[in-house]
């Protein structure tokens, strides 16, 4: 098993029955399992604030057994865990939690109430100098807030998080979090794959904040970003950065048949309209029945440099002029003469919903109908709604 597969494994067993997670650990063993929580507790931990360092032990229990992982907390600087064979370690906490209320509260539903499932000792060796227990007593309060703060599955809104995580998706030159709140949060809570085409990151950079801010609010989504650069030093668990030209349909055809299907695809790369046209051809039917497809950066439509057209009305080739057309294939329905067959577009568009300079595409059946053909203006007298000569509804005010 892959740690990848074992991984989103570990993600459904937050929603299903206490024998999947047995089977699990019966398969890959506790010391593997331990080691992927602790690396997902670490992710999502706040900065250490503690004003002196302090280690605490994470002890992750299962029949019987004990998956120990020795974790310092130095202020200013990342968490780091500390080897086994590590003698420096004066543990000032030792947490303890059942591995079945651990994944509940890494992948189990949002808003799950946790009470009672850790087993906490606190200071279990005298401090040599008592001169320093107020200091090591703040610290270790402190350092044990930090640990239980990773140990969720609820986490800040996309604001902060971008924020935190160093995208430009809000507050800098695009205000885009809002907008992602408000179409992504019924997805929140389940088992998503998210693919993001641009991961950033100029030189010495690797890039992948967004990447970062996807996993920590989709708590159980595999997250996957690519670029045509490696940043494959970005992977860690949940999070895979795959190489590819998002102008090339074949690579990009090849990729979603491997890591696909998603139920979200956003396009943050090159914003070059053609692009962005070959990208959406090529994966809109790699996205899940139910999903999006998020375009940003449309302004680019409007800039030539980008292959985009200048002026108040955008080209048909355009990133616009393709939203443009998925409105018209949304209303197929009302063609006239019909078409013989629909393309996939006018299949399975459901919904076109546009803000400054993004864009969020919905799939699903579109299989609503139109007014019947019959309907002429004899049928509409007799249903006494439309008066035609007056082309007005009747008793509408004049």
């Amino acid at each position: 098993m892959t740690p990848d597969q074992l991984t989103e494994r570990l993600t459904l067993c937050g929603t299903a029955p206490d024998s999947e997670l047995a089977a699990l650990v019966k398969e890959a063993g506790l010391e593997q399992i331990g080691a992927v929580l602790a690396d997902e507790v670490l992710f999502r931990c706040d900065e250490p604030v503690n004003t002196t360092p302090v280690d605490i032990a994470l002890e992750i229990l299962h029949g019987g057994e004990t998956h120990r992982v020795v974790l310092r907390m130095v202020p200013g600087t990342p968490i780091r865990v500390l080897d086994g064979g590590d003698t420096s370690a004066v543990i000032r906490r030792h947490l303890r939690i059942e591995l079945s209320d651990l994944v509940q509260r890494l992948y189990g539903p949002l808003h799950r109430q946790h009470s009672g499932d850790f087993t906490d000792i606190f200071l279990p060796d005298r401090p040599e100098n008592l001169s320093e227990l107020p200091d090591i007593l703040k610290a270790t309060h402190q350092a044990g807030g930090t640990l239980l703060s990773g140990c969720t599955s609820e986490a800040p809104g996309l604001g902060s998080l971008s924020v935190k995580y160093g995208s430009d998706k809000w507050a800098s030159f695009h205000w885009y979090t809002q907008h992602y709140e408000n179409h992504f949060a019924k997805y929140r809570d389940r088992p998503v794959r998210v693919l993001e085409i641009g991961i950033g990151g100029y030189a010495a950079d690797l890039g992948g904040p967004s990447l970062k801010m996807w996993k920590r609010y989709f708590h159980r989504g595999m997250i996957f970003g690519l670029d045509l650069f490696d940043k494959s030093a970005l992977n860690q668990n949940r999070l895979n950065a795959l190489t590819g030209d998002q102008g090339n349909p074949e690579g990009l055809r090849e990729l979603a048949e491997k890591y696909g299907p998603f139920d979200i695809i956003i396009d943050d790369g090159s914003h070059e309209n053609e692009h962005v046209r070959v990208s959406f051809d090529a994966l809109f039917p790699y996205v899940k029945p139910g999903g999006l497809y998020v375009i940003e950066d449309l302004q680019t439509a409007y800039w030539p440099r980008f292959g985009g057209t200048p002026g108040p009305v955008t080209a048909p080739d355009t990133s616009v002029g393709l939203l443009k057309r998925l409105v018209d294939d949304l209303h197929y329905a009302e063609f006239d003469p019909k078409p013989e067959s629909r393309s996939l577009t006018q299949q399975q568009v459901i919904g076109v919903h546009t803000y400054h300079n993004i864009a969020f595409i919905e799939k699903g059946v579109n299989g609503e109908t139109s007014i019947p053909a019959w309907m002429d203006d004899e049928a509409w007298k007799a249903l006494g709604a439309i008066t035609p000569e007056e082309g007005r509804l009747e008793g509408e005010s004049r």
